[in-house]
């Protein structure tokens, strides 16, 4: 049976020696990435707010704001999410939000070496333009045919003569009498 080749594969689309050495160190990355074993999307953020009693602090001037306490955000189902944490749940759960961020980082990475892989392919070069692509798509590869659009032509009218316009009316109605027109 043959050996199926995994198109996939580096190998198979010949990549500069550079692409590979910076795709392997973003692998090595994500490996480290993976191994600390937890990611978290979302964003954390420290709040001071005010309270409802009109005596406190808060509401002095300058205010002595509540807080301060870290609230964490992220996006459900285009719904956004929030939850009050602690600051010793914001110290444990800060290195999650910081691989989350470092991973979006190492992928862009890694597709932007994979588009300048795909345009440094040396096949593209080999490859005859078509010039004529959407006369070609349409018609299947055969010469438009003109008269089957017969339909689709311009409606010519001759505009240049004028058309007999009415004088407008001025005057009485007296004067309307003495000289009717004709509708």
């Amino acid at each position: 049976m043959p050996e199926t080749m995994d198109l996939c594969h580096p190998e198979t689309v010949r990549v500069a020696a550079s692409h590979q050495a910076e795709a392997e160190k973003i692998a090595a990355e994500l490996a480290a990435i993976a191994s600390s074993g937890m990611v978290l999307p979302g964003s954390m953020t420290q709040r001071r707010t005010r309270c409802g009693r009109r005596n406190c602090g808060c509401h002095a001037d300058p205010p002595r704001l509540h807080g301060p306490y870290w609230q964490w955000t992220r996006k459900v189902a285009a719904k956004t999410i929030c939850r009050w944490l602690s600051a010793d749940q914001h110290q444990d759960y800060q290195p999650w939000m910081d691989n989350d961020r470092r991973l979006r980082e190492l992928l862009a990475r890694l597709e932007a070496l994979g588009a300048a892989a795909l345009e440094a392919d040396p096949r593209w070069e080999r490859q005859t333009p078509r010039t004529d692509v959407g006369t070609a798509r349409l018609t299947r590869g055969r010469p438009p045919n003109p008269a089957a659009n017969n339909q689709l032509r311009a409606k010519r009218e001759d505009l240049s003569t004028k058309s007999q316009v009415r004088p407008r009316f001025s005057g009485s109605w007296q004067s309307m009498q003495d000289h009717p027109t004709v509708i």
